[in-house]
């Protein structure tokens, strides 16, 4: 037997993993399969999706409704009072036996009801931004969650195919060895690292399914429902200045103008607070009839509320009314604080990813992928021993894993700036195809 014929296994191994390095979008035989048969999952579909069937988007929505209802409630008049009776005065001649009836209105003191309103209409626009709130914060964690989906679907990808090199690795190692050109402790070590395989693949299932599940919960679907695979992210270039995100920010946050809303909310309030010194009014008309002379004759009376104890009901309620204004203004601060920190937060996290990504696709990825090709010639030929073959592909493994990792956390952060300053950035952004 020759020296060539016993290598040339070792050989059609390394051809075919010379092969499956220089096609890295390609499937190798014994890659996982089962995701080309799943349906693809359309983000825009998604979102619509949620839009109409989130309880939460829908309760935000009829807390919003209710308080629209109120408004014209509080600015009505109180119910009138019907009054009907029968009175008999035989003390006083002459005598007075017959029916009475008619009615009494309250009258708040003029401006009291347009007060009212005015709190109430506050209300309703502070709920109505927080309903938008609610919509984009939905939004965005559904983009981070299906972003998060995408990359453990391209994990698996890399996994499994970086798995049936690690096979022929193993077949490779084991026809060396065979010829006592290697040791058996690289058999043992290519099959070590074939497990790890399944223990990761293992993990990254786990995740998927919890991720499926999570989707389908924020779009009120059965959580064990089936669900597809996410289609290829593609990554954006934030052209956005932090400026103009602040801006933004401050101009669209519903967040924010929820509680601007409740500031105006509370300076209402207060005025109704001081308006509460003024007294209400009650007027009350009967019509009385005596049957004892066959006669007619009729009542009218005004009350005033007076508010005589001023020192423990209304004064009070204006300290209560001008805490509440306090706090609403040291809120609106609060939220304006957090706002632009998310907003910086996600601009750094944005910028970070847009310039790893560039340095891993154009220049680890392809320098990991001639080093694995190095590699793997080397080890053929005796030169390399089995341990630096195998750091190279986990090395070029890690670089491609991470890859899709910064390429997932821009997106994800340019949700989160989504959120914050109000709704899409779409027009802002200049698309980049991922790289690979």
């Amino acid at each position: 037997m020759k020296p060539t014929d016993v290598l040339h296994p070792v050989r059609a191994a390394s051809v075919l993993l010379l092969f499956a390095v220089l096609l890295p979008h390609g499937r190798v035989q014994g890659s996982d399969e089962h995701g080309m048969n799943e349906p693809r999952l359309n983000l825009p579909g998604l979102i619509q999706e949620l839009e109409e069937a989130s309880p939460e988007i829908k309760a935000a929505r009829h807390r919003w409704e209710a308080a629209k209802a109120v408004v014209p409630q509080v600015q009505t008049l109180p119910d009138p009072r019907l009054q009907l009776g029968y009175q008999r005065m035989p003390m006083v001649p002459p005598v007075v036996e017959g029916a009475t009836y008619g009615f009494g209105q309250e009258i708040p003191f003029p401006g009291k009801l347009t007060l009212k309103g005015e709190v109430a209409q506050r209300e309703a626009d502070r709920l109505e931004q927080e309903y938008l709130a609610t919509r984009l914060r939905l939004i965005a964690v559904l983009k981070q969650n299906y972003f998060d989906l995408h990359f453990v679907h391209k994990s698996i990808e890399v996994v499994e195919k970086n798995k049936a090199l690690l096979i022929q690795f193993e077949k490779t190692a084991k026809a060396r060895y065979s010829v006592g050109q290697a040791a058996q402790q690289d058999v043992f070590r290519a099959q070590v690292e074939s497990s790890r395989v399944l223990d990761r693949l293992a993990v990254l299932d786990q995740q998927k399914e919890s991720l499926h599940a999570a989707i389908n919960r924020l779009v009120n679907r059965p959580p064990d429902g089936p669900l597809g695979t996410p289609e290829d992210v593609h990554a954006t270039i934030l052209t956005i200045p932090l400026p103009e995100l602040n801006r933004r920010a401050d101009e669209f946050s519903p967040a924010l103008l929820a509680t601007a809303k409740s500031v105006n909310r509370s300076e209402q309030a207060v005025s109704l607070a001081q308006r509460q010194y003024y007294p209400d009014f009650d007027v009350t008309a009967l019509g009385i009839r005596n049957d004892k002379i066959n006669d007619n004759g009729y009542q009218v009376m005004v009350g005033i509320k007076i508010p005589l104890f001023y020192d423990t009901k209304q004064k009070q309620g204006v300290r209560e009314a001008l805490a509440g204004l306090e706090s609403a203004r040291e809120d609106f601060t609060a939220m304006r604080q957090d706002l632009l920190f998310q907003v910086k937060d996600a601009f750094v996290q944005a910028q970070r990813a847009e310039r790893l990504i560039t340095i891993l696709r154009d220049a680890i990825i392809p320098q990991a992928t001639l080093s694995l090709q190095a590699a793997q010639a080397g080890y053929t030929v005796g030169k390399v021993d089995f341990l630096t073959l195998l750091n190279s592909l986990l090395t070029l493994q890690d670089s491609q894993l991470e890859l899709h990792g910064e390429m997932v956390s821009h997106e994800k952060a340019l949700a989160r700036l989504e959120a914050v300053t109000g709704g899409p950035l779409d027009g802002l952004l200049q698309e980049r195809k991922r790289g690979s």
